[in-house]
């Protein structure tokens, strides 16, 4: 069977899910894919999408709906649960629906009445478990796309995506999806924006809940947009009307109760830890997290998670102004994106830092204005777009190299697909990632006629299986060796 790529982190239901609000009875994933509340709705960007997208970085239509990644060949899919978060949204201005009201579900892609719902509404963790049974009312049921029958399966290990392949044949196919969460407010956090609500014996039961559910999930985000009274979160939202909201608890450590959560997340009995993805994580609280890794967890092979993110070519956080890398002159600062001394820290402990599709992540202005084009061709706009996600994976491959470690297998694929997400111009959609994949390999073997020598021994490899290992095998083992 032929593989295609492995995204470590997408959302395939947040826009579907979204727009089920809508219909009677709610929350409910349609069979019929020709109904905007089907996980299985098809709907890649038409011309007026793909223009308002370049122009105003909104993405209306789906990227990992269930019948894309079916034609994307996926085999293996990462998902991502996630509450919507509350201070998305701002205050009623004289009892009437703020103008943030619009601009998120214009930005995601929702609804209103998801809207209306997640403004009125007071338990993240009841979100979480409607948006996890939302994935289940169609799991195992079969779908023809193509004169193929698809089926998607939640999975709870390794052994289980092992049996779906195995068992797929060319005309009746199985996609395993690996469950995981982004941000811990979804056990009962940070309601509030302006006051710890947080009840501690609820949180821990709730964790405790999920931990036994079916499909249990891999590892979950720490972090994410707004203060969760966990840890500290780095700032990721510019929209000023909506900016200052993340403001409470930006930049800070860890709290008594996030080390409490980090516990009970880790705590492997009954071989039920779900792994910590440090994504979103203020810098004060990811070196707290890695000196807990280094103490409490010594000696457990605990791997450091990225699921989405990018190198922002400083040398460390104690380091901040301090460059490595000739490419750091094209990438962003912002300390949402790692450091080299962390990206050496994942690779130490085996982990996997899936790299985030997404134009306001991976590369700087000046590189963007640089990668545009201004007369159409599909065939530039990939050589050129491929420059963002190129420059990346030769960054981080350098920096192993010198540090005596094989390069070329910690990076890979998290394209934060259907979250609220700038996506790289070409690469629409979970399809596209095989259109640009030839870019790709022609970028890396222009770079190793001129390089591969000054690599170490186990480090000079071709070009197809670095691209190979960016889109597929490096995830694939990384699920291999943890996903159990």
């Amino acid at each position: 069977m032929r593989k295609s790529y492995i995204d470590l982190h997408c959302h395939p239901a947040l826009k579907p899910y979204g727009k089920s609000f809508k219909y009677k009875p709610p929350k409910q994933n349609n069979l019929n894919s020709g109904r905007r509340n089907s996980i299985w709705h098809y709907s890649p960007p038409n011309f007026l999408e793909r223009q308002v997208n370049k122009v105003l970085t909104l993405t209306k239509f789906t990227q990992t709906d269930l019948t894309a990644l079916a034609k994307a060949n996926c085999n293996i899919v990462v998902i991502s649960l996630y509450p919507f978060e509350k201070h998305f949204l701002k205050d009623k201005l004289l009892g009437f629906k703020f103008v943030s009201d619009i601009l998120v579900n214009l930005a995601a892609g929702v609804s209103q009445k998801r809207i209306d719902s997640l403004r009125n509404h007071n338990s993240y963790f009841q979100d979480l478990n409607d948006e996890y049974a939302y994935y289940m009312q169609l799991h195992n049921f079969a779908q023809v796309i193509d004169k193929v029958t698809f089926t998607y399966r939640l999975v709870n290990n390794y052994a289980e995506i092992s049996n779906n392949i195995t068992t797929s044949t060319s005309d009746r196919r199985i996609i395993s999806l690996v469950p995981t969460i982004e941000g811990a407010h979804a056990f009962e956090t940070g309601l509030d924006k302006d006051k710890n609500t947080a009840d501690e014996t609820t949180v821990l039961s709730n964790i405790d809940t999920v931990k036994n559910w079916d499909h249990k999930p891999f590892f979950i985000t720490l972090a994410h947009h707004f203060y969760n009274e966990i840890c500290g979160h780095a700032r990721s939202i510019s929209i000023g009307l909506i900016k200052k909201n993340q403001n409470r608890g930006l930049n800070t450590d860890i709290t008594d109760l996030g080390f409490k959560v980090i516990d009970k997340l880790l705590d492997n009995t009954n071989n039920k830890r779900i792994l910590i993805d440090i994504k979103h994580m203020s810098t004060l609280a990811r070196t707290t997290f890695y000196n807990l890794l280094d103490t409490t967890y010594a000696g457990q092979n605990i791997p450091i998670i990225v699921s989405h993110g990018a190198a922002n070519g400083k040398r460390s956080i104690n380091e901040p102004n301090a460059t490595n890398s000739e490419q750091s002159k094209y990438f962003r600062e912002d300390d949402i994106n790692f450091y080299d001394s962390e990206i050496l820290r994942i690779a130490k402990s085996k982990g996997i830092f899936g790299l985030q599709l997404d134009e306001r992540r991976i590369a700087n202005k000046r590189a963007i204005r640089a990668s545009r084009i201004y007369w159409p061709s599909k065939k530039r706009r990939y050589r050129n777009k491929s420059d963002l996600i190129w420059r990346q994976i030769r960054h981080i491959a350098e920096l192993l190299d010198k540090n005596g470690l094989f390069c070329w297998e910690t990076i890979s694929i998290g394209s934060d697909f259907d979250g609220i997400v700038n996506p790289i111009k070409g690469l629409w959609t979970a399809e596209n990632l095989e259109d640009i994949k030839p870019y790709l390999i022609e970028k890396a073997e222009v770079y190793l006629k001129n390089h591969k020598a000054k690599f170490q021994l186990q480090n000079q490899i071709s070009a197809n299986e670095i691209i190979d290992r960016v889109l597929f095998i490096n995830a694939n083992e990384f699920l291999k060796q943890h996903f159990n």
